[in-house]
């Protein structure tokens, strides 16, 4: 073996590499980790739907699978006419924010929120949903912009 191989070798062994094989020595076997023997316990197989639930529960993914579940399945919980005129944005710190086509519709679903919170919180308890909060659609904001006056808002320019 040349000079450069046995370097080689030498560094493979010294970081990390495979160990080099030693000529009349007999290769020490690993041993296998506990459990990975045939008829051991833990080795029965499992359904693919329990092992993703325990893989799920041990990554801490349980809470925020089910919101996105809340979110994705709206329709269901809050029926097809309700879901044609609001859309669910996020959930934060336990709050669901709905957002509404108008202003109307924000205010029949506030008075909606008991039946909506209990029909989410009987699907999906793990989603960490305390309350609802809906708002009308988007307006304009004045407080910026070419038509803004410091003091009291906006004015018209006939006044």
């Amino acid at each position: 073996m040349s000079e450069a191989a046995r370097t080689y070798q030498h560094f493979r062994e010294i970081f990390g590499g495979e160990p080099r094989i030693r000529p009349g020595r007999a290769r020490a076997r690993p041993r296998d980790a506990a459990g990975s023997e045939p008829f051991t316990p833990g080795r029965d197989p499992r359904s693919l739907g329990s092992a993703i639930d325990q893989l799920t529960s041990q990554l801490g993914w349980t809470g925020p699978l089910s919101q996105h579940e809340l979110l994705a399945t709206w329709p269901d919980i809050a029926g097809d006419d309700i879901a044609r005129h609001s859309e669910p944005i996020a959930i934060e710190g336990g709050v669901l924010q709905v957002r509404c086509e108008s202003t109307a519709w924000a205010t029949q679903l506030r008075m909606m929120r008991g039946e909506l919170l209990a029909a989410i919180l009987e699907r999906y308890p793990g989603a960490g949903v305390e309350t609802i909060r809906f708002q009308g659609p988007d307006a304009p904001t004045w407080k910026r912009g070419p038509r803004s006056v410091p003091g009291r808002g906006p004015r018209d320019t006939y006044g």
